[in-house]
């Protein structure tokens, strides 16, 4: 298994302003300082869109692109067309930077292993209902059955095209504040698409958040499993905006997604399934953070630690 960062750890997040987080330069040399080996695109823009500066730029740091993450309201079926287009884009991207990038001498070993994936999310914090319920969602907040079809076939059209315009693959990332949250959300989604299309990043914050227990996730979708997410959730936050209420973004501005080993997620147990499962792809560390909040430098060093003390 290797080992990534990710600019939401730096507050460059898809439902907020990034007008107050740092630049890019400096997020790609702290994920570099504090020792990971790889690093996600992040919003569109916020790194090179060009592949050979994107490549140059990561080579430089001996930075892999492990992957993007790209958000579409799959509900509505008239926002394919748009979803199809932008994970297009974005998987061109990857593609063609990765292959600049693995032809140098410096580039990280496990980048020409372990192509880039395309991250696959229904639209995060869109929708004011699943905002506002997100970490108290019910069975009687679910899709129907047709409105699910409408979903998975989105999510299977865009797999698809992506698979044929570059090769590479897609994973579907549960989220909250979105339409794929719970247990019962993942496991809907994962019945109506095809496990060849598409495969499954493990959040193990938003699985926690979300109500659910990632190393059950593990055992239950291991040979889907092609991307994961280290993601602390801290139980006191998490019980606070059930408890009072909170939307998403309230809970994410109070800590919900604390440093790895200070919330409830069991990260040796998940090592462990992962391991037993045979599973040999990127863990990427999401410590989501709003822009200017927190010391997310500091935050990365310790989380690299704690993994380093799991072996990881």
């Amino acid at each position: 298994m290797h080992i990534a960062n990710a600019p939401c750890s730096w507050g460059i997040l898809e439902f907020e302003s990034t007008t107050l987080a740092p630049a890019a330069a400096q997020v790609l040399d702290e994920i570099a300082a504090t020792g990971y080996s790889g690093t996600e695109l992040g919003d569109w823009g916020f790194l090179p869109t060009d592949a050979g500066r994107l490549a140059d730029d990561l080579d430089r740091r001996r930075l892999a692109l492990v992957g993007a993450f790209v958000d579409v309201a799959l509900t509505d079926r008239a926002a394919h067309d748009g979803g199809e287009a932008t994970a297009l884009r974005t998987a061109r991207l990857l593609a063609a930077a990765s292959l600049f990038h693995t032809s140098t001498s410096s580039a990280s070993a496990a980048s020409s292993v372990v192509p880039p994936v395309i991250v696959l999310s229904d639209a995060t914090a869109r929708d004011p209902t699943r905002t506002a319920r997100a970490g108290r969602i019910t069975p009687e907040d679910s899709l129907t059955s047709a409105q699910w079809d409408i979903v998975a076939a989105g999510a299977e059209r865009i797999a698809r095209a992506v698979r044929e315009a570059t090769g590479l693959r897609t994973v579907f990332h549960h989220h909250c504040a979105t339409y794929v949250e719970t247990p019962g959300d993942i496991d809907a989604l994962m019945q109506r698409t095809s496990a060849d299309l598409v495969g499954l990043c493990l959040d193990t914050g938003h699985a926690t958040f979300g109500g659910g227990d990632p190393v059950t996730l593990v055992d239950r979708y291991r040979g889907r499993i092609r991307h994961v997410h280290f993601k602390d959730c801290s139980r006191e936050i998490a019980d606070r905006a059930r408890a009072e209420a909170w939307d998403y973004v309230t809970a994410v501005r109070h800590g919900l997604f604390c440093e790895l080993g200070r919330g409830e997620v069991d990260f040796a147990s998940v090592r462990d399934r992962l391991r037993a499962h045979g599973y040999d792809g990127w863990i990427v560390v999401e410590q989501d953070v709003l822009p200017a909040m927190g010391t997310p430098v500091a935050s990365a060093e310790r989380n690299r630690r704690f993994l380093a003390g799991l072996g990881l």
